[in-house]
Order: C-alpha cells, then structure tokens, then sequence
C-alpha cells in the first residue's frame, strides 16, 4: 500500500514544532473544535490522538478517555505505550478526536484502519489537518510534517468505511502568528481545516420497500 507521505515524517521534529509558538498558536485555534468533539457524546468514551504539546489545551474541557501521541515512526505514547494495531477492542469510542497524528505517523493508512475500527458504529470521527496550500505552511516546512488536501482524506476516509461531511472548517490565522477561535467555512487559506466524518450502521442509498399486491376480494391465500 502506498503511503501518504513522499517521505517517512519526524514525529520528534513534529512534536517541537507543536511545542513552538507557531505550533501552540495552531492548536490554541483548534481548541474549540475539540472541545466540541469531547461533548459531542459526553457520556461515551473518547479517544484522542495528536500532538503532546495540545493536551495541555485539552486539559480545559472535559477529559478523553484515553489519549495518545506519536513518538517514534512506530509508537504512540500517552496513557498507555504501544505500537500499531492498536491493543484496543473493536467499537469501544463514540468519538475519536485525530488532531495532526496522520500527518506525524509513518503508517497513516493503518492509523486509519485503527481509528475507525475502535470507532463504535454512530459514532464520529474529528479530523484536523494541515492545508498544504495555506501561506502558513512555511512555518512547519522542515518540521517532519506534510499537509494534504481535503478530497484526498475524503477519499481515505470512504475507504476505511467512514462517510466524511461535503464541507470541511477551516481553522487558524491566514497570514500571521496569532491563534483564531472561529472557524470558517471552507478550507481556503487558512493553515489547517476540520473534517468530521460518520460511522454509519445504514446503506447510503435507501431500500425501497416492495410494492404491496392487491387480491381481490374472496380470492384464496
């Protein structure tokens, strides 16, 4: 299987840049999107996976259950050390929170498969990525990190099983440094973007019900 990347990606490299003020401006911006993701189904489990440096921004709203960083191109790290698949029943998360873990992994594919796998069906999955056209990029160019466009996780996403939302929020500053709370509509030049996706239980396209045949009146079963 092709990878994502050109290029293994540096999750130390991508773990500092996080940590920098360029990074904590980004994850100040996504703040609310995850807070919002956390509350989506609060009496359900969560799993949440990004940067070390954004769980002290998450450290505000209500807890997920179980999170994890990358550290090395194989591990993830957090509440438990492991590697991937993930040492995690089946369907056991109603929300599953992936905030830059695919683009600091070296198996973003497989993470995927993982995420949705542990995703219960109904349940939804909150991806936020980097927009690899946004001015921004520049600040993480050399960090180990690589954005992709929306459509390529869209597709990514329906292959995995999972239906991903027709519009994506962008989120972040345009130009400058400093953190923005409101998302956008629309990815635009904004250097990071929201796509919330769904588990869903039902065929897309619905079944019509057959036709009910009319008897005459006194005819035999």
């Amino acid at each position: 299987m092709l990878s994502v990347f050109r290029r293994p990606p540096d999750p130390a490299a991508a773990s500092a840049w996080f940590a920098g003020s360029s990074g904590k401006a980004l994850l100040d911006s996504e703040a609310a999107c995850v807070r919002a993701a956390l509350q989506q189904f609060p009496r359900q489990r969560s799993l949440w996976l990004g940067p070390a440096a954004a769980r002290l921004v998450t450290a505000e709203a209500q807890a997920p259950s179980l999170c994890l960083h990358p550290v090395s191109a194989p591990e993830l790290a957090g509440d438990l050390r492991c590697g991937l698949p993930l040492p995690l029943a089946s369907e056991c998360f109603a929300v599953v929170i992936v905030q830059h873990a695919l683009e600091m992994t070296a198996e973003p594919e497989l993470l995927l498969e993982e995420c949705a796998r542990v995703l219960i069906p109904g349940g939804w999955l909150w991806l936020l990525a980097l927009n690899p056209l946004a001015p921004f990029r520049w600040r993480w160019t050399g960090h180990g990190l690589r954005g992709r466009e929306p459509m390529t996780w869209r597709r990514r996403l329906r292959a995995v099983g999972l239906q991903p939302e027709p519009v994506s929020q962008g989120l972040g500053a345009g130009w400058r440094t400093g953190s923005e709370i409101h998302p956008h509509p629309g990815v635009g030049l904004r250097p990071a973007f929201l796509l919330r996706c769904e588990k869903r239980t039902l065929p897309l396209t619905p079944i019509r019900k057959p036709r009910a045949i009319g008897l005459q009146a006194g005819t035999p079963a």
